[in-house]
């Protein structure tokens, strides 16, 4: 149907090892888990897994801070068992994509141990090391996201270095042209094993300003947005000089290079910067990175609106580009709670899903995001986030989106015979995998209907996208590859919506598992939380359609 390469389209469903889960009773979850798990989740129809850190860490944002980053970590398992999940993996059909961290390493990595010691060690210039000002303060401005300066005092070397994360998180000095390499040395690593792409964590900040300028100051009234509250310091700033430099642009090269070196590999990248939708656009630009993924859909702005101008405004400035879109991960809320009223019903999550996979590009899905689950009520004395510990109670963190997989009625969820890491949400044990696997209409045989009627339908995976104004709460997608015409119409609120449309000839799609909207007296009739998909013989800007305007082409 298609020659494109197997990631264009893909939907890929993240896994969060230790809460996926727990095989030996000590409450973490680890890669035996995931691999008793595999055959679930080829069952949903995703085309990949996206396996967060498993690595070598003292877990300070556990497992995003590194100490070894070509070993795993023993309350994961071992390399060994690494290999046993890649294969299974790959009998089942399953691509396997891995975190990578470039910009940054565990405070206890062999090479900061070694950088911290002296300033003429054979690594002291490995990390972003500067002298104080005259009157002892940091070299400059920059604000760690965590909260507070981006620098950390070390004694031994009366500097201070630079942690655009956690203070036990040092940030590497890619200016140093050793540290470029053994980066790329950690991927060549995983991709002799087998692996079949990367997921690169926070990209965009493998470079820093040399000069370590000042960031500007944000206006008060632009600081809401990127997932930061107005309440944290770093929305203070213009993050112009502590990221997205354009020295990266060059490495990312590199790293292209050394992906088509094995065949069919991909590498996807995390960006959060000033305009993430520009550099997305920029960073999957030719010989760069295969695709990518900001934070614009992982945000509470979430009306129909807001979601068309973002799409329309990344299909503008990346026409050729291969777009990668979440609505939910690890480090934001769960969709179902962010996006709908607290009494929506349990299929929202569903359609929220589709909406994802209805758009131009590849999709990353979180786990349980496929049950319907809401944020998990994760009490302060729980918390295991510093994040949420240091921005309580205005910010509760990310722990909400972490809580364990519920898999049966149990009082553990079926995820493991000990004490969770975090605790389970009674709320989630009724949404639990073995009480969906039996119910034709639960979020969980929804996911998988869509997504099985997905993969027959061409443009859906690979086609051009047009959207089209609407009323709110009402979002008009139309995909179309060749022949291959899909109407798409949302209706994201909470109560029955109509859209008046004169379409032609079409067909309405009952097999997709959600809630359908139906073609009634030249309008479409759509249920609260509900979709209809049609097949059009034409495209709609060869119909006559009164009342919708303002049409957003995409490649």
């Amino acid at each position: 149907m298609s020659d494109a390469p197997w990631w264009r389209g893909a939907v890929i469903y993240q896994i969060y090892p230790r809460s996926f889960q727990d095989s030996d009773g000590d409450g973490v979850g680890d890669l035996p888990g995931i691999i008793a798990r595999l055959d679930y989740v080829a069952s949903l129809g995703v085309d990949a897994i996206w396996i967060s850190p498993f690595f070598t860490s003292p877990m300070a944002d556990y497992g995003y801070d590194i100490a070894d980053f070509c070993d795993v970590d023993p309350v994961f398992g071992t390399l060994a068992d690494f290999d046993r999940l890649l294969e299974k993996a790959h009998a089942l059909g399953l691509k396997v994509l891995i975190d990578q961290v470039p910009s940054h390493t565990s405070n206890q990595h062999a090479w900061f141990e070694e950088s911290r010691r002296s300033r003429d060690n054979p690594k002291a210039d490995w990390y972003v090391w500067a002298d104080p000002r005259e009157d002892g303060t940091p070299p400059n401005n920059w604000l760690s996201i965590f909260g507070g300066p981006a620098w950390q005092w070390e004694p031994r070397r009366s500097q201070y270095y630079l942690h655009n994360f956690l203070p036990e998180q040092p940030d590497l000095n890619f200016h140093h042209p050793e540290v470029p390499d053994a980066a790329l040395g950690h991927l060549r690593f995983w991709l002799d094993r087998g692996v079949d792409g990367f997921r690169l964590d926070s990209i965009n900040f493998c470079f820093h300003d040399r000069q370590l300028r000042d960031n500007p100051a944000k206006p008060a009234d632009q600081r809401v947005g990127r997932g930061f509250s107005p309440d944290s310091p770093y929305a203070y700033q213009r993050h112009l000089y502590n990221n997205t430099r354009p020295e990266n642009l060059p490495f990312l090269k590199r790293l292209r290079a050394l992906l088509d070196a094995y065949p069919d590999r991909v590498a996807l990248g995390e960006v959060s910067s000033e305009d993430s939708l520009a550099t997305m656009a920029e960073y999957t630009g030719d010989g760069l990175l295969h695709t990518s993924y900001s934070f614009e859909l992982l945000s509470a702005e979430h009306s129909a609106r807001y979601i068309r101008g973002t799409v329309g405004a990344l299909e503008r400035g990346m026409p050729h580009g291969w777009p990668c879109w979440a609505i939910s991960n690890h480090d934001s809320m769960r969709v179902r709670t962010r996006w709908a009223e607290p009494d929506a019903p349990d299929h929202v999550a569903s359609l929220f899903s589709a909406l994802a996979c209805t758009l131009r590009g590849s999709v990353c899905v979180y786990q349980g995001e496929e049950l319907g689950l809401p944020e998990a009520d994760v009490p302060f004395e729980a918390l295991r986030d510093p994040y949420g510990i240091t921005f309580w109670p205005d910010s509760k963190g990310r722990d909400g989106c972490r809580t364990p997989m519920p898999w049966r009625d149990a009082r553990q969820g079926g995820f493991s015979a000990g004490t969770p890491w975090l605790p389970l949400d009674t709320r989630h044990r009724r949404l639990n995998v073995e009480a969906q696997e039996g119910e034709a209409g639960s979020p969980l045989n929804r996911f998988r209907r869509f997504l099985h009627w997905r993969k027959q339908r061409p443009a859906m995976k690979w086609g051009d996208i047009r959207l089209l104004d609407a009323p709110e709460p009402l979002l008009v997608i139309e995909r179309r590859l060749g022949d291959d015409i899909v109407l798409a119409v949302f209706n994201l609120g909470g109560a029955p919506a109509n859209l008046p449309l004169a379409v032609g000839s079409a067909r309405v799609c009952d097999d997709h598992g959600l809630p359908g909207g139906r073609f009634e007296n030249g309008a479409i009739r759509l249920p609260a939380y509900g979709v209809l998909f049609a097949e059009l013989d034409l495209p709609l800007e060869a119909q006559h359609i009164g009342g919708l305007t303002d049409m957003v082409m995409g490649a």
